[in-house]
């Protein structure tokens, strides 16, 4: 989130990115922090009403935070080459899903109106299936968001009565609302009747097979899983162990629907759940599979039957899937699922540059480079609110998007408390292109994900490490 405007008009906001100021206890002081120069100016086009802007000062970073970066990134260079090894396995997926539909330039075209017969949005629908060994899949971009598509499953399987049991602890935020575990009136799953219990991970990050075996003891008519970590400090469930908990699942009760949050997982491993057991998964097209250059939308894909309830609840019963234009955004999808194996690769690569960095200042990192990933997500526990603000406008000001930003705490629709967001990307909201954000909480967990290439992940932490280092939050090796 970025600052917003206390008056009618946008402010001139100048300041270095440097700051050095402490109050009297030693702790940095936030006025001085931001060393703010107000100088009011005409509203201009390039801001969005709301908005203060800020004159870009940082410079390009210290020459021992260059450094430092630079080493490490040279050490990883054995693990950035498996990472890139990896791509051609999944792109040969692509390839053979995009042959065997026989896409031509005829798909990249929609249909207008109701979308009824709309050959392009078929055969996405049919290559995004193959793609994620799936019966089927609904690709559709009236899907705003992940939460959304998840939302949209979630309503259309379960029904009044039904029971609801999530494996891998609380849910991601946003679905806390969904489920009804906060904010009621807004037409929850709790007000309609649908039950819901959850189980928390062990000491060490993992299902509690166990506490799954006896709450499975009652009827369930659907488990959820989240693949990814989320805002939590814990490892992402691995395919793997999806496929065993789902075969557990399906022994103790076969019509219980297994369903993962696939969001920020596709593609990281060589299979997805849908291969190895799970039921339905649902995402974001502008994470993952959106190769970066999808300009909106999710998916659902899984069991026929499941794909077309959830589309029943994004359409109509009756409609299902059906209808909905594509609005001509057929070739972009396309496109960005050709490029999502080398995109998801330069995440990774980035995401293990960024724990190498952290961890070699003393920080705390999860997972530590070189693990076996199963999300795009790294986090880093700064320790600090003026760590974690600093390192946020440090990656702002790296951004080819809105660097003239200023990222600070906010409100945002879906989550109950503030973050902090630093995400100049050139799809509104992507996080399959660099970005960060945090929960303005303790311990002040950085999560950091995307990126469409190393050179800028490696060029943002070398303006994070050099605003940290100027603040006397770290102290960087000095250079010869």
């Amino acid at each position: 989130m970025f600052a917003r405007k206390p008056t009618g008009r946008l402010q001139g906001l100048t300041r270095p990115l440097r700051p050095e100021s402490r109050g009297a206890d030693g702790a940095i002081d936030d006025r001085n922090l931001k060393e703010l120069t107000l100088q009011p100016v005409a509203e201009r086009a390039c801001c969005r009403s709301g908005l203060w802007c800020r004159i870009v000062t940082s410079g390009e970073g210290s020459a021992a935070a260059r450094a430092f970066v630079a080493s490490v990134a040279r050490e990883q260079q054995p693990l950035a080459a498996a990472r890139t090894e990896q791509v051609q396995a999944r792109l040969e997926r692509v390839l053979a899903a995009l042959a065997a539909e026989r896409v031509g330039t005829q798909h990249f075209a929609s249909l207008t109106g109701y979308g009824h017969g709309d050959q392009g949005r078929e055969v996405v629908d049919r290559v995004f299936a193959r793609v994620l060994g799936a019966e089927a899949a609904a690709v559709r971009m009236q899907f705003v968001s992940g939460t959304h598509a998840i939302a949209a499953a979630l309503f259309g399987v379960l029904r009044p009565g039904d029971r609801l049991l999530s494996i891998t602890g609380r849910p991601y935020d946003t679905l806390e609302e969904v489920i009804g575990l906060r904010d009621p009136g807004q037409g929850s799953l709790a007000e309609f009747g649908v039950s819901y219990d959850e189980i928390e991970l062990t000491a060490d990050g993992s299902v509690d097979v166990d506490a799954v075996q006896r709450a499975l003891e009652r009827s369930c008519r659907m488990v959820l899983i989240q693949r990814s970590c989320g805002y939590s400090w814990r490892p992402s469930i691995a395919v793997a162990e999806i496929g065993r908990l789902s075969a557990l699942i399906h022994a103790r009760q076969p019509e219980c629907v297994v369903f993962v949050d696939n969001c920020y997982g596709e593609l990281v491993q060589e299979q997805e759940p849908t291969q190895v057991g799970a039921d339905l998964i649902a995402g974001s097209l502008i994470k993952n599979l959106g190769g970066t250059i999808a300009p909106t939308g999710g998916y659902v894909a899984g069991r026929a039957a499941l794909v077309e309830q959830a589309c029943c609840r994004l359409t109509a019963p009756g409609i299902g899937r059906e209808g909905g234009t594509g609005f001509d955004l057929q070739r972009l999808v396309l496109q960005g699922l050709f490029l999502a194996p080398q995109m998801v690769a330069e995440a990774l690569i980035g995401a293990d540059l960024v724990a190498g960095v952290f961890q070699g200042l003393g920080f705390a990192v999860n997972p530590e480079p070189g693990a076996n990933r199963s999300d795009l997500i790294q986090a880093v526990r700064l320790g600090s609110p003026e760590s974690l603000k600093l390192v946020c406008r440090a990656f702002q000001a790296c951004s080819p998007v809105g660097a003239y930003l200023d990222p600070v705490p906010a409100s945002m629709p879906g989550y109950a408390r503030d973050l902090v967001m630093a995400g100049g990307t050139f799809i509104d909201g992507s996080t399959s292109e660099f970005s960060a954000d945090a929960p303005l909480r303790e311990p002040f967990n950085l999560y950091v994900q995307g990126g469409t290439h190393r050179a800028h992940v490696q060029l943002a932490l070398t303006r994070a490490l050099s605003v940290l280092d100027a603040a006397g939050l770290i102290d960087l090796p000095q250079t010869g």
